[in-house]
């Protein structure tokens, strides 16, 4: 009789050397720079425990103050094109709303490059808290 066990068509041997655990590799202690940002994310996420109700309080306010310049802007659309007589008549009304609404977006666009180099340079929480208020 040999020393194996058959399950579903697999053989397993039975033997100590199959059951017996490799030693996992030592892992090492994580080295912290002074002053470096993503050291400070690692060792504050090392450290945290629970759920972070305080940043998510945070993103939810900056996706509200993100959200609500757009779609404050798309109600008014017609009735400031209209009021300003931008369109020669009432069906080109809708072409220079989805113009102006597209043009708004590109604006955004082009701005979230340049904002997005004043941050890596002054840093991303100061840049947020900056259009936070400034919205």
């Amino acid at each position: 009789m040999d020393n194996t066990t058959t399950t579903r068509s697999r053989t397993f041997p039975d033997n100590d050397e199959a059951n017996a655990t490799t030693p996992l590799p030592e892992e090492e202690a994580p080295v912290y720079y002074e002053g470096c940002p993503g050291c400070a994310m690692e060792r504050k996420v090392e450290n945290s425990t629970g759920i972070p109700y305080k940043e998510f309080v945070f993103v939810g306010v900056t996706s509200l103050a993100s959200a609500l310049p757009i779609s404050s802007l798309f109600p008014f659309l017609y009735f400031m094109i209209q009021d300003m007589h931008v369109a020669k008549n009432e069906q080109d009304i809708g072409v220079y709303a989805g113009l102006l609404g597209a043009s708004y977006m590109a604006g955004r666009f082009a701005g979230s490059l340049f904002w997005g180099v004043v941050a890596d340079r002054v840093g991303r929480k100061p840049i947020i808290a900056f259009s936070l208020f400034t919205v």
